[in-house]
């Protein structure tokens, strides 16, 4: 027999605009806890969400028949708007060409040739560090990611200012897609406001600047090798290369992928880390322990700093940057007696899978060393998605992150200064008023 699929009003939907709007995970949970996995929100006009914390489909969709699905128009049509056709918002065949011409770009080998750069800029950030003051760690682990994406693709050819000005852009578009969003019913007047006009207007300028820096760069080589110089040597099938406007769509959203995500990941990992006095203890001896055999090579640091992978999964477990995965589907089809007609609209949520306490023990608790067992989560576990489309990024963004709490902790107390971990939902889930101080160690 069929199942129905529960369903959510759009009245519901309307009352609770204004919270949804602010926060919307305690409405997905509370739909969660009262009609399982699966539940339909209505959204009017005939149109409709369908919210699933089912790790199952969400591997159908995203692996193992991830042909009859697409991204949805949140991703190909309204963020289109903001950072072009690259990776990230191309489907079909375009996207198969690019991700192929891509691909190589960020195999493990070339990443390693670019831990030198990371390394160096994290080093001169951390010089930034407020020492024994209470400070928001969040604007800090923000900028130092964006510098480590923007020295990692352009050197020295770009300038604190001009970082400092693509950070200001892209969060401004990111805000203006979570209007959109969420107040579907408010788009006529983000248009007519004009509010929606000067958005795209800074877009253009991010784009204008971005490709300042390239002429530039071109025009003074790297002593070393960039992740510029990678795209550039990029190559189709036919031997053509990117065009600029290609170039500049795959660098805007390298940009926001690869520095938004990580700063938030990082900042909860901090916050993590700063309550839990025992875990900060094992990261700092393992830090310590690989400075004092006097292992410099960034490649077997980066290996032999278990417990510290163990931590970051963890914290990207119970805070993934990435929350939800949106999917269409492109023919209908029928999942445990549930019947799903063509092109309904999937929201997984990430959150509420790596929460899910059939899936987890003690799924609330921060607890890293679930991750050094044997078991395999790569069934529940999607910190980077899964499938073809998972995201490209994800080794340049773990030894990233590595780097910097290796650095970090062989030096740094971390004391917390806030109640609980607080977050705000956008387009990724960031933190909120990540209070922390840090005390300079003696053997530091």
């Amino acid at each position: 027999m069929q199942k129905k699929i529960p369903a959510v009003s759009v009245f519901q939907f309307l009352r609770h605009s204004a919270k949804i709007l602010k926060n919307p995970l305690p409405f997905h949970k509370k739909n969660f806890d009262k009609h399982g996995d699966l539940f339909q929100l209505n959204l009017g006009l005939g149109k409709s969400v369908l919210f699933c914390r089912d790790p199952e489909l969400a591997l159908v969709a995203l692996q193992k028949e991830q042909k009859n699905f697409r991204k949805s128009d949140i991703q190909t049509k309204d963020l289109v708007k903001y950072v072009g056709k690259g990776l990230l918002t191309n489907e079909g065949e375009d996207w198969k060409k690019q991700r192929k011409l891509l691909q190589p770009t960020f195999y493990k080998k070339n990443i390693v040739s670019l831990l030198g750069i990371m390394q160096d800029a994290i080093h001169l950030e951390m010089k930034q560090l407020p020492i024994q003051q209470k400070f928001d760690i969040f604007p800090f682990f923000s900028t130092l990611a964006f510098k480590v994406v923007a020295k990692s693709l352009f050197g020295d050819a770009i300038t604190t200012d001009e970082i400092y000005r693509l950070q200001h852009i892209t969060e401004e578009a990111q805000m203006m897609l979570v209007k959109e969003l969420r107040q579907p019913y408010k788009k006529w007047w983000f248009s007519l406001s004009g509010e929606l006009r000067d958005k795209i207007q800074l877009t253009d300028e991010a784009r204008d600047l971005i490709l300042s820096i390239i002429k530039k760069r071109k025009s003074k080589p790297s002593q070393s090798e960039d992740l510029l110089d990678l795209l550039l040597q990029s190559t189709y099938d036919d031997g053509s290369v990117m065009t600029e406007k290609q170039l500049l769509d795959e660098i805007l959203i390298l940009f926001i992928a690869g520095h938004e995500t990580t700063s938030n990941a990082l900042t909860f990992t901090a916050q993590l880390i700063a309550q839990d006095q025992k875990c900060q203890d094992i990261l700092t001896k393992e830090a310590q322990d690989l400075v004092s055999s006097g292992k410099s090579d960034l490649v077997g640091i980066i290996q032999s700093s278990q417990h510290l992978s163990n931590t970051l999964n963890e914290s990207m477990r119970l805070y993934p940057p990435v929350y939800f995965i949106d999917r269409v589907n492109n023919k209908k089809f029928t999942y445990k007696n549930m019947e799903f007609p063509e092109n309904t609209t999937f929201l997984f949520s990430l959150y509420a899978m790596h929460r899910k306490e059939e899936l987890w023990e003690n799924p609330l608790q921060f607890i890293p060393e679930r991750f050094s067992t044997e078991k395999n989560f790569s069934k529940q576990f999607f910190p980077f998605g899964a499938g073809p489309r998972k995201c490209i990024g994800n080794n340049f963004a773990m030894y990233e992150m590595i780097l910097i709490f290796h650095q970090l902790l062989s030096k740094f107390q971390i004391t917390p200064h806030f109640k609980e971990i607080e977050i705000t939902p956008l387009i990724s889930l960031k933190p909120k008023n990540a209070w922390v101080s840090l005390t300079k160690r003696k053997n530091g």
